[in-house]
């Protein structure tokens, strides 16, 4: 098991189109107060986009990603210049997407407040531009049942732009743990095996390094604890297979390695706040 892969699976993700259509010289469009992820793609024409202080051009192939409760605009007025005019007709793509918020993951700060995907670099992930030309496709064409092809294809969006913004952050703690060949086996062996009752101990004499050797450049390259990322590791499983199966929660409790459902309960609450059946009751 790839463990990018797996901590992407276990992701609740949500997301749609909102805007997709033809805006005519003079626009300006402003995303206030808003509670999740924005990202428009310029499929035709040209505009602005101001983040704060920051002041960026974008053509046409150009994707912009912002993070949740990033306040911003876009508009054919320079704001730099206000003589500066595009008044060519653009044609913007505009959608949201979000994961949920008390995900134990090391991916949920990824994003920056503003990623910016020029057109040369999103040509290279073709699967990713076709992904764009069927979502607005979908959205225009507003046949029956696209909603929720819409949906998903938002969905497969975020996880892709996850996966360029984790190669982008050359120097991410996790990506440097993904990347060396010790820390990623451990890595492994936990994300294969999390009901396995693992130590520092027996890790490290998987792997081939001491105990304080292991817990140091563990704690170095991922940023915790062995034993919190387990914890963590665990719990996350745990919260999926609580919404997407009908095992009872001792069972869950007993796959994700916990001898008792009382043990199971309390590392539970402790990240998540509530117990599990409150947790599958809520959601």
């Amino acid at each position: 098991m790839e463990i990018l892969s797996d901590i992407l699976k276990t992701l609740r993700v949500d997301g749609s189109v909102y805007f997709c259509d033809h805006v005519e010289y003079p626009w300006t469009k402003e995303f206030i107060d808003t509670s999740t992820a924005s990202f428009h793609l310029v499929r035709q024409g040209s505009c602005w986009i101001k983040v704060g202080d920051k002041i960026e051009r974008l053509n046409s192939g150009d994707l912009v990603f912002l993070g949740p409760e990033v306040d911003h605009i876009l508009t054919s007025t320079s704001p730099l210049n206000n003589t500066e005019l595009l008044n060519d007709s653009t044609l913007l793509l505009c959608g949201y997407c979000s994961f949920e918020q008390d995900t134990l993951t090391p991916l949920k700060d990824i994003f920056s407040e503003l990623t910016i995907v020029r057109e040369q670099e999103l040509i290279k992930h073709p699967w990713l531009k076709s992904t764009f030309d069927q979502l607005s496709s979908e959205y225009m064409a507003q046949n029956p049942g696209n909603e929720i092809i819409v949906n998903k294809l938002t969905e497969v969006v975020l996880v892709e732009l996850i996966r360029i913004n984790f190669g982008r952050k050359k120097q991410n703690s996790f990506l440097l743990a993904l990347n060396d060949k010790r820390i990623s086996n451990a890595l492994q062996l936990m994300h294969e095996t999390p009901h396995e009752p693992w130590t520092i101990e027996i890790l490290a004499n998987k792997i081939g390094m001491s105990r304080a050797a292991f817990a140091k450049k563990f704690h170095e390259l991922v940023g915790q604890t062995m034993f919190s990322y387990l914890s963590q590791l665990r719990v996350q499983k745990a919260k999926h297979q609580l919404l997407n199966t009908n095992l009872r929660v001792d069972d869950i409790a007993l796959n994700i390695g916990y001898e008792s459902e009382r043990a199971f309960t309390k590392t539970f609450g402790k990240y998540v706040g509530m117990t599990p059946k409150q947790y599958r009751k809520n959601n």
